[in-house]
C-alpha cells in the first residue's frame, strides 16, 4: 500500500479493489468494459489512495503517443496564431497534448524530418503546406491529418474562404467607383494565394484596372518595399495577401512617404481597423481560432476511429465588414 511520501500506484488500487492490475487498468481506461460493481470498487479504491493515473502510459498502452501536432510554414505570419490556439484549446479538452513544427513542406527535400516527426505523434494539423500536391500526400500519409487553408484531392481539409471575401472586396470597390486597384500577392507555392488571386482578377474583369504585384512574403517589410510600386501604379484602392504587408503599406502611405498625394483604401482585417480608427476601410473578419478548433476536431474523431480524417473540404464563410466608403476624389 502506499506511504508517507509514496505515490499510489496502479498495484495498490488493484489490491485495495480486490483486482487484477489489469481489470484496474480497464476500469481507468475503459470503465464500460468492465462490471458496474467492479469498476465501483477500483474508482472508489484510486479516489481513497488519490491515485492519479499516468495518461502517457495510458495512451502508450493503446499504442498512441497523446500528442498531435500543427505544422506551419513559417512562424512569421501572425495568421496562424490563433489557428494554433484554436487547435490547442481543441485538443486540451480531448486530453491531447499539442506541439507546433515548422516545415513548408514546399519540396521533397522535407519528407524525411517530416516523416520522422510522424513517429511521435498521432496525428497532424498542416497549415498552408506550400508544395505541390504531390509532396503534401507524401506528407500526409504517415498519420491521420487534416489540412488548413490549403485543399488536395482525397484530403481533409478545413479552408477560411478568403478567396469569395476577397473578390467581394473589389467587386465592392469597383461599385464605389474604384478604377485602380492593386492586389499585392502572398508567398510564392501559396495555395491561398492561387484562390485569391483568381478571386480578384474575375471580380475587376471590365470593371476595373486591376494590377496584381507580388509575390510577397507575409511580412511587414514586405509591405514597406511594395509602397512604392503601389503608388507607382496611380492605385485608388489595395488588397493586400495578408495584414502584415498592408499594414507596412499604411505605414509607408499614412506618413506621406515615397511621393503619396492621396494615399489609396488599403483593406485590413477588423483587428486592425478599429484599433487604428481606420475610416472608410473594409475589414475582413477571419476567425482563426475558431479554423484551429474545427480541424483538430476533425483531426481527433479520426483519432479515435482509428479511420483517415473525413476527406471531403470544408470551407468556413468570411464576412466582410463595409464602413460608408466614400468614393475616390
Amino acid at each position: 500500500m502506499s506511504g508517507p511520501g509514496r505515490l499510489a500506484t496502479l498495484a495498490d488500487v488493484a489490491t485495495l479493489a480486490g483486482v487484477s492490475k489489469a481489470t484496474a487498468s480497464r476500469v481507468l481506461s475503459r470503465p464500460e468494459l468492465v462490471a458496474p460493481e467492479t469498476a465501483t470498487r477500483v474508482l472508489s479504491a484510486a479516489q481513497k489512495l488519490g491515485f492519479v493515473p499516468n495518461r502517457a502510459a495510458r495512451q502508450l498502452a493503446r499504442g498512441r503517443t497523446g500528442v498531435v501536432a500543427v505544422v506551419v510554414p513559417t512562424l512569421d505570419n501572425a495568421f496562424f496564431t490563433p489557428i494554433i490556439a484554436g487547435a490547442q484549446a481543441e485538443a486540451g479538452e480531448a486530453d491531447l497534448q499539442l506541439t507546433v513544427a515548422v516545415h513548408p513542406l514546399a519540396g521533397v527535400a522535407e519528407l524525411t524530418a517530416f516523416e520522422r516527426l510522424s513517429h511521435q505523434v498521432d496525428g497532424f494539423i498542416v497549415v498552408a503546406p506550400r508544395g505541390p500536391d504531390d509532396v503534401v500526400r507524401a506528407a500526409i500519409a504517415h498519420k491521420p491529418t487534416v489540412l488548413v487553408d490549403r485543399e488536395v484531392t482525397g484530403a481533409s481539409s478545413v479552408v477560411a474562404d478568403t478567396a469569395t471575401a476577397f473578390g467581394s472586396l473589389v467587386s465592392r470597390f469597383a461599385d464605389e467607383g474604384r478604377r485602380r486597384i492593386v492586389y499585392l500577392g502572398g508567398p510564392d507555392g501559396s495555395w491561398q494565394n492561387l484562390q485569391r488571386t483568381a478571386a480578384v482578377v474575375e471580380a475587376a474583369r471590365g470593371r476595373a484596372e486591376l494590377t496584381v504585384l507580388g509575390p510577397y512574403p507575409a511580412t511587414f517589410e514586405a509591405g514597406v518595399r511594395a509602397a512604392a510600386d503601389v503608388v507607382a501604379s496611380g492605385a485608388d484602392a489595395v488588397v493586400p495577401y495578408a495584414t502584415a504587408i498592408g499594414l507596412g503599406v499604411m505605414f509607408v502611405l499614412r506618413g506621406g512617404g515615397a511621393g503619396v498625394a492621396a494615399a489609396p483604401v488599403v483593406s485590413s482585417e477588423r483587428m486592425v481597423v478599429d484599433a487604428l480608427g481606420l475610416q472608410g476601410v473594409p475589414a475582413i473578419d477571419v476567425d482563426g481560432e475558431h479554423l484551429g478548433r474545427v480541424a483538430a476536431s476533425r483531426l481527433i474523431a479520426a483519432i479515435a476511429s482509428g479511420a483517415p480524417a473525413e476527406a471531403t473540404p470544408l470551407r468556413l464563410p468570411v464576412p466582410v465588414r463595409w464602413p460608408a466608403v466614400p468614393g475616390p476624389g
